[in-house]
């Protein structure tokens, strides 16, 4: 049996082309899903809607994918022991990555991460459950997400669902504050331990993609704040003292930037070397690229993304007794460069998500999820206002589906303007046609 290909629900095989690899059916399974569609609607930085040019959630999966699919290529051929089979997860294969990058984001709401913040604290502080994007992901791949014949989503192979698991726990455990849902963890867990995976850590598909995630992030949705011009290519942008103090803050504030070892340096400092840094070649770029604002950004970023990208290797990691796939010089994570991205991120942060425009469009996308939650989350009420075939399908499973975790689904599953949708025909005065098809 080969694990890696391992699928949940082996009788849903029926009929299907032989000549298929079985990570090209998950490819297709997953980019003709209604969840990886929705990604065109849904929020990355700027709402989606906001202009043609900036990325949402599909244009962001579909650069993260390409990305570590290109990485792991070159890993294959700069590595050995990948190729050898030793233990599943200790395995590279491109087209795995390539999945699970596309995957990656399926359970994020509408209106981006403020979306994600709303639902948890309604879960939380009503029903003392949780909604996390990363865990909801996983109910979406294996349960909300119907083919014919499966009783296990998209029922796609363990490799690739090992590969979109870069939280390894329980969300349900005490203090967890990313993982999976309870119900879902029991068959993750189960594939792990066929795997003999070791306790908390990650295949190395689901590492590169994570890091090709972040890759993209601190790249591309800065090029977004240079086209949106919240971030202004000049001098007095760069050096301004409230910037800096701004990413400083951020960085000493999250509680998830560990292991880069940012009480050895001096972070004011480091924050105004690469900015100074950045600025500097964008001055030269722009200059070599005719002064075209167009052409320097474009360039700015597919060099970030090649000098990055041109750095990710493994190492060992000997506190987990397992391999990390990380930015290496030499034989050694390259500490610098995880910080130098680290830094590139907290500006797209500070300067796009911390915008006040942003922060507007935020409340009132908070404003709009609360009172749908208001409106569906009595049973009574809900039926009668959330579409049949949702309905159907609750009482088909509500022996394992609460009411609330169904209303969270319902919601989590709408993109941008159909949240907007519903709620003007809930609470505006006035909306569009009610024979419009939901």
């Amino acid at each position: 049996m080969d694990l890696r290909k391992l699928r949940l629900d082996e009788q849903a095989l029926g009929t299907f082309s032989e000549e298929r690899d079985e990570y090209e059916r998950d490819y297709s399974r997953i980019i003709q899903s209604p969840s990886f569609r929705r990604l065109q609607g849904k929020s990355q930085v700027f709402g989606a809607g906001t202009g043609d040019y900036y990325r949402t959630r599909l244009t962001h999966s579909l650069e993260v994918s390409q990305i570590a699919r290109e990485v792991a290529r070159r890993l294959g051929n700069q590595y050995p022991f990948l190729s050898l089979s030793h233990h599943p997860g200790l395995m590279l294969d491109p087209a795995v990555v390539e999945c699970a990058a596309l995957a990656h984001d399926l359970g994020h709401p509408p209106f981006g991460h403020k979306g994600e913040e709303v639902l948890d604290s309604l879960l939380s502080e009503e029903y003392g459950i949780k909604y996390e994007g990363n865990a909801q992901n996983f109910r979406i791949l294996m349960f909300l997400e119907k083919r014919a014949g499966s009783g296990s989503g998209l029922d796609l192979t363990a490799a690739v669902l090992l590969a979109v698991n870069k939280y390894p726990f329980g969300l349900d455990e005490p203090g967890r504050l990313k993982g999976v849902y309870g119900t879902e963890w029991t068959e993750i867990e189960q594939l792990r331990n066929l795997w003999n995976m070791p306790v908390g850590c990650s295949t190395l598909e689901a590492q590169l993609m994570d890091l090709c995630d972040d890759i993209a992030y601190s790249t591309h949705d800065i090029e977004d704040g240079i086209r949106a011009g919240k971030i202004q290519m000049n001098r007095a942008f760069f050096e301004d003292s409230r910037l800096i103090d701004h990413l400083v803050q951020e960085i000493v504030d999250d509680k998830g930037n560990t292991g880069i070892g940012w009480e050895q340096v001096d972070i004011p400092a480091m924050v105004k070397r690469v900015l100074g840094s950045y600025f500097e070649q964008w001055e030269a770029l722009y200059v070599s690229c005719d002064r075209e604002p167009s052409r320097t950004r474009r360039e700015m970023k597919a060099r970030w993304v090649s000098n990055f990208a041109g750095k990710v290797g493994i190492i060992d990691d000997p506190d987990k007794d397992w391999k990390k796939v990380t930015f290496v010089n030499g034989d050694k994570q390259d500490i610098e460069l995880l910080r130098t991205m680290e830094i590139l991120k907290k500006l797209a942060w500070v300067t796009l998500i911390k915008d006040f425009r942003v922060q507007r469009l935020q409340i009132r996308s908070e404003i709009m999820i609360r009172r749908l939650w208001d409106s569906f989350k009595v049973p009574d009420y809900g039926r009668l206002l959330i579409p049949p075939d949702w309905i159907d399908n609750f009482e088909h499973h509500r022996s394992k589906w609460s009411w609330p975790r169904f209303v969270a689904d319902y919601i989590s599953g709408m993109t941008d303007a159909y949240a907007e949708k519903v709620y003007a025909e809930l609470y505006a005065s006035k909306s569009g046609s009610i024979y419009e098809v939901d």
